[in-house]
């Protein structure tokens, strides 16, 4: 269930927040515009 789902383009600067269960899927917190 993704609540809050951003759709990342190739070359956006984002920020992301490393969960210490998956390191291999980071939980993007942040969208630069």
């Amino acid at each position: 269930m993704r609540m809050h789902y951003i759709r990342i383009l190739p070359g956006d600067k984002v920020t992301v927040e490393l969960t210490p269960y998956d390191l291999s899927k980071a939980r993007i917190v942040f969208r630069a515009k």
